[in-house]
């Protein structure tokens, strides 16, 4: 299990942006991994906490077909400082983790795909994120373990982002961001809509 407070700041990419970019970091910094993930945020349909008063993330998600319970806490928008709590589980297990989310009365969330290249740069990490069919977009974060370093970390990741001239979201534009990957992009899971071995079958997880 790993914890500690994530500081993230968002934007937009076009296209050439993404490529861009991919390729200055490429040279300029580090290449850490690709990600290839699989989510489901069930957030988004819990009572009490609606999109821009949102203050707990509870989700599932599979990177690189390594299942992963996350748990995030605070407050969350364009540039955000959030307690990240995560629990790894075994390769072949994201079935049945959503199986008990199910019983414990999660059974409808967000299922969202997105992949990723990830880079350190200028002590900042840099996920270049593509929505597949949809667009581009960047998270820009540093992970602190002391609730006192959360503000210096995010002036920090903000120097970097202007530096290279990107782009950040407010937290409306992200609110708005985030509702249309909800039409557009992302997809409804019901459990009551689940059959055995449904993301296994779907996603090779």
């Amino acid at each position: 299990m790993t914890q500690g407070f994530e500081i993230e700041v968002r934007g937009p990419l076009t296209e050439e942006q993404y490529h861009t970019l991919s390729k200055k970091l490429e040279a300029e910094g580090e290449f850490v991994t690709k990600k290839d993930r699989v989510l489901i945020d069930y957030s988004t349909f819990l009572a009490g906490e609606e999109l821009e008063s949102r203050k707990k993330d509870i989700r599932l998600r599979v990177t690189n077909k390594q299942p992963e319970i996350i748990v995030k806490l605070g407050g969350w928008g364009g540039n955000e400082q959030r307690e990240e709590l995560s629990a790894l589980t075994h390769e072949g297990s994201f079935d049945t983790l959503v199986k008990i989310f199910n019983a414990m009365g999660y059974s409808k969330g967000m299922l969202c795909v997105r992949n990723s290249k990830v880079y350190n740069y200028k002590g900042v990490e840099f996920a270049l994120v593509e929505i597949p069919g949809h667009c581009y977009t960047y998270e820009a974060e540093k992970v602190v373990s002391s609730d006192a370093n959360k503000d210096t970390a995010t002036t920090e990741v903000q120097k970097v982002c202007e530096e290279l001239d990107l782009q950040q979201y407010s937290d409306q534009e992200f609110y708005d961001f985030v509702k249309k990957l909800n039409e557009e992009a992302n997809e409804i899971f019901e459990f009551q809509n689940y059959t055995e071995g449904y993301f296994k079958e779907r996603f090779d997880l």
